[in-house]
């Protein structure tokens, strides 16, 4: 009998096991979670944060957006203390304090909109703050909505707001997507898809431009 090969037997390759598909409308298992925690931002206590949220809006007391963001933090805070039963008094306290700045103060931010720290709401009404995050020194003004696109959307399906990003008054950001950080969002634009960062977004629906060519244009325009 002739002797078998000592040579390897090559196979075909298989094919490349393509990477599942992650819907982007599904439901992330951040979700699952949300409202369970104190979402407060880590580095600071709850106290020095309210300090630094009153010296932020001037140390003004009255302000309203003060008042929103207070209650905010507390709304997250009060979500540390266990177990369930000895924090129901001072969750019933945030539900009143909630309705109370939503009714005098035309401000809607639920404590379940992680916020970062040192944002700054500029006057008030007609504020629908429903975020999926807000991220460090965003300025936010009076009329503007952020929230998702059509009302049966999931409420996962809401925008991200980086790091420093200034909005402007009746502004509205919806859906799904995220402003990247440093980037401007004109009066009464109407966003409804990602804004990169360091862009300006303007009209209705916005027109999305780098801040370097806003400048430049307006500064050949100066010129003409």
């Amino acid at each position: 009998m002739k002797a078998m090969s000592d040579q390897p037997i090559h196979t075909p390759d298989a094919p490349p096991i393509a990477p599942a598909r992650v819907d982007p409308r599904a439901r992330p298992e951040s979700d699952k979670t949300l409202g369970l925690y104190n979402q407060n931002p880590k580095d600071i206590s709850f106290l020095q944060l309210l300090r630094e949220d009153l010296r932020t809006h001037d140390n003004d007391l009255l302000s309203q957006g003060f008042w929103a963001i207070a209650v905010h933090r507390y709304g997250n805070w009060r979500m540390g203390i266990r177990p369930s039963l000895v924090r129901l008094p001072f969750s019933i306290l945030y539900k009143i304090a909630y309705k109370f700045v939503e009714w005098t103060c035309g401000i809607s931010l639920a404590y379940t909109v992680k916020v970062g720290r040192r944002g700054h709401i500029w006057h008030h009404g007609g504020m629908i703050l429903g975020a999926r995050s807000i991220g460090n020194d965003v300025h936010i003004r009076q009329n503007t909505t952020l929230g998702v696109a059509p009302r049966n959307d999931g409420r996962w399906l809401k925008p991200i707001i980086e790091d420093r990003v200034d909005i402007g008054a009746g502004a509205v950001i919806a859906g799904g997507i995220t402003i990247g950080h440093d980037s401007a969002i004109g009066a009464n634009a109407v966003v409804l898809k990602d804004v990169p960062p360091n862009h300006i977004a303007v009209g209705v629906p916005a027109v999305i431009k780098p801040k370097k060519k806003i400048a430049t244009e307006i500064t050949e325009n100066s010129e003409s």
